[in-house]
Protein backbone atom coordinates (compact mmCIF):
# COMPACT_ATOMS: atom_id res chain seq x y z
CA UNK A 1 0.00 0.00 0.00
CA UNK A 2 1.52 3.23 -1.12
CA UNK A 3 0.94 5.96 1.89
CA UNK A 4 -0.86 8.99 1.10
CA UNK A 5 1.02 12.40 0.44
CA UNK A 6 -0.16 15.65 1.38
CA UNK A 7 0.58 19.01 -0.51
CA UNK A 8 -0.70 21.63 1.08
CA UNK A 9 -0.55 24.40 -1.67
CA UNK A 10 -0.59 27.23 1.10
CA UNK A 11 2.17 25.96 3.25
CA UNK A 12 4.52 24.29 0.04
CA UNK A 13 4.03 28.05 -1.25
CA UNK A 14 5.59 30.08 1.53
CA UNK A 15 8.15 27.25 2.07
CA UNK A 16 8.77 28.17 -1.55
CA UNK A 17 8.83 31.80 -0.57
CA UNK A 18 10.96 31.45 1.88
CA UNK A 19 13.72 29.29 -0.33
CA UNK A 20 13.51 32.15 -2.39
CA UNK A 21 14.04 34.94 -0.10
CA UNK A 22 15.87 33.71 2.87
CA UNK A 23 17.48 30.60 1.06
CA UNK A 24 19.14 32.69 -1.75
CA UNK A 25 20.29 35.71 1.05
CA UNK A 26 22.07 33.24 3.12
CA UNK A 27 23.86 31.33 0.31
CA UNK A 28 21.66 28.12 1.19
CA UNK A 29 19.65 27.95 -2.67
CA UNK A 30 22.14 29.47 -5.66
CA UNK A 31 21.15 32.73 -6.87
CA UNK A 32 19.70 31.42 -10.51
CA UNK A 33 17.94 28.69 -8.22
CA UNK A 34 14.91 30.88 -7.40
CA UNK A 35 13.10 31.07 -10.42
CA UNK A 36 13.02 26.97 -10.46
CA UNK A 37 12.25 26.61 -6.67
CA UNK A 38 9.33 24.40 -7.78
CA UNK A 39 10.74 22.34 -10.40
CA UNK A 40 14.13 21.92 -9.35
CA UNK A 41 13.95 21.20 -5.93
CA UNK A 42 10.20 21.27 -4.51
CA UNK A 43 8.72 18.72 -7.16
CA UNK A 44 12.01 16.81 -7.14
CA UNK A 45 11.77 15.83 -4.00
CA UNK A 46 8.02 14.66 -3.51
CA UNK A 47 8.68 11.45 -4.93
CA UNK A 48 10.37 10.23 -2.46
CA UNK A 49 7.38 10.57 0.12
CA UNK A 50 5.98 8.03 -1.46
CA UNK A 51 8.95 5.62 -0.67
CA UNK A 52 8.28 6.02 3.66
CA UNK A 53 6.62 3.35 5.47
CA UNK A 54 3.54 4.68 7.27
CA UNK A 55 4.97 6.35 10.70
CA UNK A 56 9.11 6.03 9.32
CA UNK A 57 11.28 7.34 11.79
CA UNK A 58 13.56 9.69 8.79
CA UNK A 59 16.89 11.31 9.72
CA UNK A 60 17.75 13.61 6.38
CA UNK A 61 21.34 13.66 6.90
CA UNK A 62 23.26 16.96 5.32
CA UNK A 63 20.03 18.36 5.19
CA UNK A 64 20.69 22.18 4.10
CA UNK A 65 18.25 23.97 2.97
CA UNK A 66 15.46 21.17 3.82
CA UNK A 67 15.44 19.45 0.79
CA UNK A 68 14.37 16.89 1.32
CA UNK A 69 13.61 16.84 4.04
CA UNK A 70 11.38 19.65 5.10
CA UNK A 71 9.28 18.57 1.75
CA UNK A 72 8.61 15.03 3.14
CA UNK A 73 7.42 16.43 6.37
CA UNK A 74 5.18 18.51 4.98
CA UNK A 75 4.09 15.82 2.37
CA UNK A 76 3.74 13.22 4.93
CA UNK A 77 2.73 14.69 8.19
CA UNK A 78 2.47 10.66 9.70
CA UNK A 79 6.42 10.57 9.85
CA UNK A 80 9.23 12.06 12.60
CA UNK A 81 12.02 13.30 10.55
CA UNK A 82 15.02 14.43 12.35
CA UNK A 83 16.86 16.92 10.23
CA UNK A 84 20.83 16.66 10.51
CA UNK A 85 22.77 19.32 9.48
CA UNK A 86 26.85 20.04 10.51
CA UNK A 87 26.62 23.74 9.40
CA UNK A 88 25.47 25.93 12.26
CA UNK A 89 23.81 28.77 9.88
CA UNK A 90 22.12 26.14 7.99
CA UNK A 91 20.62 24.57 11.25
CA UNK A 92 19.40 27.17 12.53
CA UNK A 93 17.67 28.29 8.76
CA UNK A 94 16.02 25.09 9.51
CA UNK A 95 14.65 25.61 12.81
CA UNK A 96 13.15 28.84 11.55
CA UNK A 97 11.20 27.24 8.75
CA UNK A 98 9.87 24.83 10.75
CA UNK A 99 8.57 27.73 13.40
CA UNK A 100 7.44 29.50 10.84
CA UNK A 101 5.51 26.99 8.96
CA UNK A 102 4.11 25.40 12.08
CA UNK A 103 5.86 21.81 11.26
CA UNK A 104 5.25 19.39 14.37
CA UNK A 105 6.80 16.35 12.92
CA UNK A 106 10.35 17.65 12.41
CA UNK A 107 12.99 18.23 14.59
CA UNK A 108 16.61 19.54 14.00
CA UNK A 109 20.45 18.61 15.30
CA UNK A 110 23.55 20.27 14.04
CA UNK A 111 26.13 17.40 14.09
CA UNK A 112 27.74 15.06 10.98
CA UNK A 113 26.23 11.50 10.15
CA UNK A 114 29.24 9.82 11.13
CA UNK A 115 29.15 11.21 14.73
CA UNK A 116 25.24 11.04 15.32
CA UNK A 117 23.75 7.97 17.61
CA UNK A 118 20.41 6.82 16.56
CA UNK A 119 18.52 4.15 14.92
CA UNK A 120 16.30 5.28 12.12
CA UNK A 121 13.63 3.24 9.28
CA UNK A 122 14.76 5.67 6.99
CA UNK A 123 17.66 7.60 5.92
CA UNK A 124 17.46 9.83 3.08
CA UNK A 125 19.89 12.80 1.72
CA UNK A 126 20.32 14.72 -1.47
CA UNK A 127 23.24 16.02 -2.95
CA UNK A 128 25.86 14.75 0.34
CA UNK A 129 28.21 12.87 -0.96
CA UNK A 130 29.18 10.14 -3.53
CA UNK A 131 27.39 6.89 -2.68
CA UNK A 132 30.41 5.09 -0.64
CA UNK A 133 30.80 8.16 1.50
CA UNK A 134 27.29 8.39 1.73
CA UNK A 135 26.78 4.70 2.99
CA UNK A 136 29.85 4.53 5.30
CA UNK A 137 28.49 7.62 7.32
CA UNK A 138 24.97 6.45 7.53
CA UNK A 139 24.91 2.72 7.52
CA UNK A 140 24.72 2.38 11.39
CA UNK A 141 21.67 4.72 11.61
CA UNK A 142 19.71 2.25 10.06
CA UNK A 143 17.10 0.05 11.73
CA UNK A 144 17.00 -3.56 10.93
CA UNK A 145 15.03 -3.78 7.99
CA UNK A 146 15.89 -0.23 7.17
CA UNK A 147 17.19 1.97 4.00
CA UNK A 148 19.01 4.34 3.04
CA UNK A 149 17.39 6.49 0.10
CA UNK A 150 19.95 9.09 -1.50
CA UNK A 151 18.47 11.43 -4.43
CA UNK A 152 21.07 11.09 -7.64
CA UNK A 153 21.34 12.28 -10.49
CA UNK A 154 21.61 10.54 -14.19
CA UNK A 155 24.97 8.44 -13.16
CA UNK A 156 22.65 6.51 -9.76
CA UNK A 157 23.38 3.58 -11.56
CA UNK A 158 27.22 3.47 -11.93
CA UNK A 159 27.74 5.57 -8.52
CA UNK A 160 25.61 2.28 -7.03
CA UNK A 161 27.71 0.16 -9.21
CA UNK A 162 30.96 1.24 -7.55
CA UNK A 163 29.54 0.88 -4.22
CA UNK A 164 30.93 -1.25 -2.37
CA UNK A 165 27.60 -2.53 -0.50
CA UNK A 166 29.85 -6.36 0.60
CA UNK A 167 31.57 -4.61 3.58
CA UNK A 168 27.93 -3.91 4.62
CA UNK A 169 26.29 -7.16 6.20
CA UNK A 170 22.69 -7.65 5.07
CA UNK A 171 22.96 -4.31 2.35
CA UNK A 172 21.29 -4.68 -1.04
CA UNK A 173 20.66 -1.86 -3.55
CA UNK A 174 18.51 -1.08 -6.24
CA UNK A 175 17.85 2.16 -8.90
CA UNK A 176 14.31 3.63 -8.38
CA UNK A 177 12.67 5.61 -10.93
CA UNK A 178 10.33 8.00 -9.33
CA UNK A 179 7.96 10.07 -10.58
CA UNK A 180 4.79 11.98 -9.98
CA UNK A 181 2.65 14.43 -12.06
CA UNK A 182 4.49 17.44 -11.01
CA UNK A 183 7.86 15.90 -11.37
CA UNK A 184 10.36 12.51 -10.34
CA UNK A 185 14.02 11.42 -9.38
CA UNK A 186 16.43 8.64 -9.41
CA UNK A 187 17.08 7.28 -5.95
CA UNK A 188 19.62 4.83 -4.69
CA UNK A 189 17.80 2.68 -2.00
CA UNK A 190 20.24 0.84 -0.04
CA UNK A 191 18.09 -1.61 2.76
CA UNK A 192 19.54 -3.58 5.18
CA UNK A 193 18.13 -6.97 6.77
CA UNK A 194 15.72 -7.15 8.90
Amino acid sequence: MTPEVHVSRETFARYAEILQSAGVERGLIGPREGERIWERHIYNCLPVATLLPPHAKVIDIGSGAGLPGIVLALARPDISILLLEPLERRATFLQEVIDELGITNATVARGKAADYQGKFDVVTARAVAPMDRLLAWSWHLLSPGGRILAMKGERAGEELAHTPLSRYTGASGEILELTLPTGGCKVISIAKAG
